[in-house]
Protein backbone atom coordinates (compact mmCIF):
# COMPACT_ATOMS: atom_id res chain seq x y z
CA UNK A 1 0.00 0.00 0.00
CA UNK A 2 1.08 3.59 -0.63
CA UNK A 3 -0.03 6.94 0.73
CA UNK A 4 -2.17 9.36 -1.32
CA UNK A 5 -2.53 12.91 -0.04
CA UNK A 6 -4.67 15.82 -1.14
CA UNK A 7 -1.49 17.57 -2.29
CA UNK A 8 -0.86 14.68 -4.69
CA UNK A 9 -4.18 15.50 -6.36
CA UNK A 10 -3.47 19.22 -6.82
CA UNK A 11 -2.43 19.11 -10.49
CA UNK A 12 -5.19 16.70 -11.39
CA UNK A 13 -7.78 18.86 -9.65
CA UNK A 14 -6.56 21.90 -11.55
CA UNK A 15 -6.82 20.06 -14.86
CA UNK A 16 -10.33 18.85 -14.00
CA UNK A 17 -11.74 22.33 -13.23
CA UNK A 18 -13.16 22.73 -16.74
CA UNK A 19 -14.09 19.08 -17.26
CA UNK A 20 -17.78 18.27 -17.74
CA UNK A 21 -19.58 16.19 -15.11
CA UNK A 22 -20.12 13.43 -17.65
CA UNK A 23 -16.42 13.26 -18.53
CA UNK A 24 -15.52 13.17 -14.84
CA UNK A 25 -17.85 10.20 -14.37
CA UNK A 26 -16.30 8.48 -17.39
CA UNK A 27 -12.81 9.07 -15.97
CA UNK A 28 -13.85 7.75 -12.56
CA UNK A 29 -15.44 4.61 -13.97
CA UNK A 30 -12.37 3.86 -16.11
CA UNK A 31 -9.88 4.60 -13.35
CA UNK A 32 -11.50 2.66 -10.51
CA UNK A 33 -12.87 -0.21 -12.57
CA UNK A 34 -15.44 -2.13 -10.53
CA UNK A 35 -14.50 -0.63 -7.16
CA UNK A 36 -16.56 2.55 -7.40
CA UNK A 37 -20.09 3.49 -6.38
CA UNK A 38 -22.22 6.62 -6.38
CA UNK A 39 -23.67 8.09 -3.19
CA UNK A 40 -27.04 9.81 -3.01
CA UNK A 41 -29.48 11.00 -0.38
CA UNK A 42 -32.23 11.46 -3.01
CA UNK A 43 -31.96 15.22 -3.11
CA UNK A 44 -31.86 17.43 -6.21
CA UNK A 45 -28.14 17.14 -7.04
CA UNK A 46 -28.02 13.43 -6.31
CA UNK A 47 -30.91 12.84 -8.68
CA UNK A 48 -29.01 14.70 -11.40
CA UNK A 49 -26.00 12.43 -10.87
CA UNK A 50 -28.30 9.39 -11.04
CA UNK A 51 -29.65 10.59 -14.38
CA UNK A 52 -26.11 11.09 -15.69
CA UNK A 53 -25.20 7.53 -14.68
CA UNK A 54 -28.26 6.30 -16.56
CA UNK A 55 -27.47 8.36 -19.66
CA UNK A 56 -23.85 7.20 -19.68
CA UNK A 57 -24.81 3.57 -19.03
CA UNK A 58 -22.30 3.70 -16.21
CA UNK A 59 -22.97 0.37 -14.58
CA UNK A 60 -22.19 0.96 -10.91
CA UNK A 61 -24.09 0.62 -7.65
CA UNK A 62 -25.78 3.67 -6.15
CA UNK A 63 -25.53 3.60 -2.35
CA UNK A 64 -28.37 5.12 -0.36
CA UNK A 65 -28.31 5.26 3.43
CA UNK A 66 -31.78 4.85 4.91
CA UNK A 67 -31.43 6.17 8.44
CA UNK A 68 -34.80 4.70 9.41
CA UNK A 69 -36.22 8.16 10.07
CA UNK A 70 -36.35 9.62 6.56
CA UNK A 71 -39.37 11.36 5.08
CA UNK A 72 -41.60 9.04 3.05
CA UNK A 73 -41.13 11.44 0.12
CA UNK A 74 -37.41 10.59 0.14
CA UNK A 75 -38.07 6.85 0.03
CA UNK A 76 -40.63 7.38 -2.75
CA UNK A 77 -38.01 9.34 -4.68
CA UNK A 78 -35.60 6.42 -4.40
CA UNK A 79 -38.22 4.03 -5.73
CA UNK A 80 -39.14 6.33 -8.63
CA UNK A 81 -35.49 6.68 -9.71
CA UNK A 82 -35.08 2.91 -9.69
CA UNK A 83 -38.24 2.58 -11.79
CA UNK A 84 -37.25 5.30 -14.28
CA UNK A 85 -33.58 4.55 -14.73
CA UNK A 86 -33.17 0.91 -13.73
CA UNK A 87 -30.41 1.84 -11.30
CA UNK A 88 -28.86 -0.65 -8.93
CA UNK A 89 -29.70 1.27 -5.76
CA UNK A 90 -28.25 -0.46 -2.71
CA UNK A 91 -29.99 0.65 0.49
CA UNK A 92 -27.78 0.64 3.58
CA UNK A 93 -29.29 0.50 7.06
CA UNK A 94 -27.98 1.38 10.54
CA UNK A 95 -27.24 -1.48 12.89
CA UNK A 96 -29.96 -0.35 15.32
CA UNK A 97 -33.46 0.85 14.61
CA UNK A 98 -34.24 4.30 15.96
CA UNK A 99 -36.34 2.67 18.67
CA UNK A 100 -33.45 0.41 19.69
CA UNK A 101 -31.00 3.31 19.62
CA UNK A 102 -33.27 5.48 21.75
CA UNK A 103 -33.78 2.69 24.27
CA UNK A 104 -30.00 2.27 24.55
CA UNK A 105 -28.73 5.86 24.35
CA UNK A 106 -31.76 8.11 24.83
CA UNK A 107 -32.81 10.86 22.40
CA UNK A 108 -29.40 11.86 21.05
CA UNK A 109 -30.25 14.64 18.63
CA UNK A 110 -31.24 17.17 21.31
CA UNK A 111 -27.70 18.54 21.75
CA UNK A 112 -24.70 18.97 19.40
CA UNK A 113 -22.63 16.12 20.84
CA UNK A 114 -25.58 13.75 20.68
CA UNK A 115 -26.37 14.88 17.14
CA UNK A 116 -22.87 13.98 16.00
CA UNK A 117 -23.15 10.56 17.63
CA UNK A 118 -26.61 9.97 16.14
CA UNK A 119 -25.48 10.98 12.63
CA UNK A 120 -22.40 8.79 12.88
CA UNK A 121 -24.38 5.70 13.85
CA UNK A 122 -27.22 6.24 11.39
CA UNK A 123 -25.32 7.69 8.40
CA UNK A 124 -21.59 7.05 8.60
CA UNK A 125 -21.46 3.55 10.04
CA UNK A 126 -23.64 1.93 7.34
CA UNK A 127 -21.27 3.30 4.69
CA UNK A 128 -18.14 2.35 6.65
CA UNK A 129 -19.35 -1.26 6.87
CA UNK A 130 -19.25 -1.65 3.07
CA UNK A 131 -16.31 0.68 2.40
CA UNK A 132 -13.80 -2.13 1.88
CA UNK A 133 -15.64 -2.99 -1.35
CA UNK A 134 -14.80 0.38 -2.92
CA UNK A 135 -11.86 2.67 -3.62
CA UNK A 136 -13.93 5.65 -4.77
CA UNK A 137 -17.35 7.24 -4.41
CA UNK A 138 -19.11 9.69 -6.70
CA UNK A 139 -20.80 12.42 -4.67
CA UNK A 140 -22.96 15.39 -5.64
CA UNK A 141 -21.43 18.30 -3.70
CA UNK A 142 -21.56 21.73 -5.35
CA UNK A 143 -19.68 24.90 -4.51
CA UNK A 144 -22.79 26.98 -5.13
CA UNK A 145 -24.35 25.36 -2.05
CA UNK A 146 -22.11 27.70 -0.07
CA UNK A 147 -20.80 27.28 3.44
CA UNK A 148 -18.12 24.61 3.82
CA UNK A 149 -18.88 23.40 0.31
CA UNK A 150 -17.90 26.66 -1.38
CA UNK A 151 -14.32 25.42 -1.66
CA UNK A 152 -14.78 21.67 -2.17
CA UNK A 153 -12.32 20.25 -4.74
CA UNK A 154 -13.28 18.06 -7.68
CA UNK A 155 -11.36 15.18 -6.09
CA UNK A 156 -11.06 14.85 -2.34
CA UNK A 157 -10.17 12.10 0.10
CA UNK A 158 -12.13 10.33 2.79
CA UNK A 159 -9.98 8.76 5.50
CA UNK A 160 -12.96 7.17 7.22
CA UNK A 161 -13.76 4.97 4.21
CA UNK A 162 -10.19 5.11 2.79
CA UNK A 163 -11.52 6.27 -0.54
CA UNK A 164 -11.39 9.00 -3.18
CA UNK A 165 -14.44 11.22 -3.51
CA UNK A 166 -15.30 12.48 -6.99
CA UNK A 167 -17.59 15.54 -7.14
CA UNK A 168 -18.62 15.89 -10.80
CA UNK A 169 -21.16 18.66 -10.11
CA UNK A 170 -18.71 20.83 -8.18
CA UNK A 171 -18.96 23.69 -10.72
CA UNK A 172 -22.68 23.32 -11.48
CA UNK A 173 -24.37 26.55 -10.39
CA UNK A 174 -28.07 26.81 -9.52
CA UNK A 175 -29.03 27.94 -13.01
CA UNK A 176 -27.24 25.02 -14.66
CA UNK A 177 -28.82 22.65 -12.17
CA UNK A 178 -32.36 23.83 -12.85
CA UNK A 179 -31.80 23.81 -16.61
CA UNK A 180 -30.53 20.23 -16.50
CA UNK A 181 -33.48 19.14 -14.35
CA UNK A 182 -36.00 20.78 -16.69
CA UNK A 183 -34.38 19.62 -19.92
CA UNK A 184 -34.21 16.02 -18.72
CA UNK A 185 -37.51 15.90 -16.81
CA UNK A 186 -35.79 14.60 -13.70
CA UNK A 187 -37.97 13.51 -10.80
CA UNK A 188 -37.26 15.72 -7.80
CA UNK A 189 -37.99 15.00 -4.16
CA UNK A 190 -41.30 16.87 -3.66
CA UNK A 191 -40.07 18.27 -0.34
CA UNK A 192 -37.88 20.68 -2.31
CA UNK A 193 -41.00 22.44 -3.57
CA UNK A 194 -42.34 22.63 0.00
CA UNK A 195 -39.55 24.85 1.29
CA UNK A 196 -36.93 22.21 2.13
CA UNK A 197 -33.66 23.44 0.62
CA UNK A 198 -31.83 20.35 1.87
CA UNK A 199 -33.39 17.16 3.15
CA UNK A 200 -32.23 14.80 5.88
CA UNK A 201 -33.97 12.92 8.69
CA UNK A 202 -37.51 13.91 9.61
CA UNK A 203 -36.46 14.64 13.21
CA UNK A 204 -33.88 17.23 12.28
CA UNK A 205 -34.95 18.88 8.99
CA UNK A 206 -37.25 21.87 8.54
CA UNK A 207 -38.15 24.18 5.64
CA UNK A 208 -36.22 27.42 5.23
CA UNK A 209 -37.28 30.95 4.45
CA UNK A 210 -36.18 32.45 1.10
CA UNK A 211 -33.90 34.83 3.01
CA UNK A 212 -32.16 32.05 4.99
CA UNK A 213 -29.04 30.05 4.04
CA UNK A 214 -29.81 26.73 2.36
CA UNK A 215 -28.72 24.66 5.33
CA UNK A 216 -30.58 26.70 7.96
CA UNK A 217 -33.19 23.97 8.13
CA UNK A 218 -30.77 21.26 9.24
CA UNK A 219 -30.68 20.79 13.04
CA UNK A 220 -32.32 24.19 13.44
CA UNK A 221 -33.00 23.43 17.09
CA UNK A 222 -29.24 23.21 17.76
CA UNK A 223 -28.29 26.57 16.28
CA UNK A 224 -25.97 27.45 13.38
CA UNK A 225 -23.03 25.37 14.66
CA UNK A 226 -24.73 22.11 13.61
CA UNK A 227 -25.21 22.21 9.84
CA UNK A 228 -23.39 19.07 8.65
CA UNK A 229 -23.69 15.42 9.55
CA UNK A 230 -20.13 14.43 8.62
CA UNK A 231 -20.79 11.83 5.92
CA UNK A 232 -19.04 14.22 3.52
CA UNK A 233 -15.59 14.69 5.10
CA UNK A 234 -14.86 18.02 3.42
CA UNK A 235 -17.84 19.52 5.27
CA UNK A 236 -15.99 19.26 8.56
CA UNK A 237 -12.32 18.79 7.75
CA UNK A 238 -9.70 20.63 5.74
CA UNK A 239 -9.07 18.39 2.71
CA UNK A 240 -5.35 19.16 2.93
CA UNK A 241 -5.20 17.31 6.25
CA UNK A 242 -6.60 14.04 4.88
CA UNK A 243 -4.65 11.13 3.39
CA UNK A 244 -5.52 7.54 2.50
CA UNK A 245 -3.69 4.30 1.68
CA UNK A 246 -4.20 2.63 -1.69
CA UNK A 247 -2.26 0.17 -3.85
CA UNK A 248 0.56 1.96 -5.66
CA UNK A 249 -0.72 0.73 -9.00
CA UNK A 250 -4.07 2.41 -8.35
CA UNK A 251 -2.45 5.66 -7.24
CA UNK A 252 -0.40 5.65 -10.42
CA UNK A 253 -3.57 5.13 -12.44
CA UNK A 254 -5.34 7.98 -10.65
CA UNK A 255 -2.44 10.36 -11.20
CA UNK A 256 -1.83 9.19 -14.76
CA UNK A 257 1.74 8.16 -14.15
CA UNK A 258 3.83 5.01 -14.29
CA UNK A 259 6.26 4.02 -11.56
CA UNK A 260 9.76 3.10 -12.65
CA UNK A 261 11.27 0.52 -10.33
CA UNK A 262 14.63 0.59 -12.09
CA UNK A 263 17.57 1.98 -10.09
Amino acid sequence: MARLTQADLADLNTSFEQTSPQDLIRWARKTFHGRIAALTSMQRAGNVVCHMLYELKADMPVLFVDTGVLFHETLDTRDKLVERYGLNVVTLDPELTMEEQTAKYGVLYLDPEGQRKCCFMRKNEPLIRVADQYDAFISSLRRSDGGARSRVPVLSLDAETNSVRINPLVNFDDEQMERYITDNDIHINPLHSQGYATIGCNRCTTPVLPTEPKRAGRWRHLGPWSQYCGINPTDLLNPAEISIDLPLELIDRILGRSTDFMI
